[in-house]
């Protein structure tokens, strides 16, 4: 409320009569007008738009380690007697990096000359589109010089006859059958969760098709070698083959990973040679379409120790080897459009 005093006089310019106008004793409030004119606007909140768990150290700005192995940019030693984390690591020849770990697990040292050989095998996941990389796949691959792997597989083979069922059991499958094995499969006597891998001759596979909504992923497929005409060449494989997945990192994705064992310390040479290349030969079939190698790094390791020995791996690959990368859904459609034409053929014939 405003409290007016009449102080001053004055003259109308229009009637000519005295008129009392009215004076403030203080100022007006300083920033009142431009207060009024916010309250006018709305403020309009924005709505924080949703992070994806994997994406939110990156988009915060935390500071993450890369786990690629990249020391190009060092200097290369000039001597025998240098400290390892300024110069660009030494790559060995095969037979060199296992001479290194062999004495290092000297009775005199660790006392494990018979510690697993593993191996790091280090990948460029791009492909052809910036926005797209390699998933992460497992595969089974057939070894020359197979090994002590320490797991216990359990194989069931989908056999007609019973010379075929025998050759299966010799091998190392825990059942083997025909129709009769299809039913128990079927009825649930025997679950598709208590065994690693389904085997199937190619001569049963128009009986087996009512299964394949059962067992999904573990049904017999010829892209993944569970669905062939040597029985025994494939569970031998799956028996003593080397199992191994490749990884992919959250925030690099274009750098993968391989952990896998490829024998122990006190096997031949050439045959942990073999197996290596065996390896490094069935992950690069799975090079995409692109023009940089799939396979950039290949490390040694065998523990306790963490000494990683960087190995000469462009000796056992072909780099100018290219494939479309599958699996997945890929495997998925195929499967289906195969078993799909199997039982039409079936149902025609």
């Amino acid at each position: 409320m405003f409290i007016l005093k009449f102080v001053g006089v004055g003259r109308s310019l229009k009637s000519g009569v005295d008129v009392a106008f009215p004076v403030r004793h203080y100022a007006a409030r300083k920033g009142y007008r431009e207060k009024a004119k916010k309250k006018k606007v709305k403020v309009e909140e924005k709505k924080k738009e949703f992070i994806p768990h994997n994406k939110r150290d990156i988009l915060q700005g935390k500071p993450t380690v890369s786990r690629r192995i990249d020391d190009s940019w060092k200097h290369t030693a000039s001597d025998d007697v240098y400290i390892s984390k300024f110069y660009r690591s030494k790559v060995y020849n095969f037979a060199e990096a296992v001479e290194c770990h062999r004495q290092t697990h000297h009775p005199t040292v660790y006392n494990l000359p018979n510690a697993r050989l593993n191996v790091t095998i280090e990948l460029d996941m791009r492909t052809e589109k910036k926005t797209k990389f390699v998933e992460k796949f497992s595969r089974m691959v057939a070894i020359p010089y197979p090994y002590q792997h320490g797991e216990e597989r359990k194989i069931v083979a989908f056999c007609k006859t019973p010379e075929l069922q025998s050759v299966a059991l010799n091998a190392g499958a825990i059942i083997a059958g025909g129709s009769e094995l299809i039913k128990s499969v079927q009825t649930g006597e025997i679950s598709v969760h208590d065994y690693d891998y389904f085997v199937a001759h190619s001569d049963i596979l128009t009986e087996i098709v009512a299964l394949r909504g059962l067992m999904k992923r573990k049904f017999p497929s010829a892209r993944n070698g569970t669905l062939v005409e040597d029985i025994e060449k494939s569970i031998k494989r799956f028996s003593t083959g080397l199992f191994y997945t490749a990884l992919r990192d959250q925030f690099e994705e274009d750098y993968g990973w391989i952990d896998a064992c490829i024998g122990t310390l006190d096997m031949n040479e050439e045959h942990l040679e073999g197996n290596l290349k065996a390896l490094l030969e069935d992950v690069n079939t799975m090079k995409p379409r692109k023009n940089n190698p799939f396979i950039t790094k290949c490390l040694l390791l065998s523990l306790p120790s963490v000494e990683k020995l960087t190995v000469d791996h462009s000796v056992y690959v072909n780099e100018s080897l290219t494939q479309k990368t599958k699996g997945g859904k890929e495997d998925d459609e195929e499967s289906d459009e195969e078993a799909s034409r199997v039982a039409s053929t079936a149902q025609a014939g």
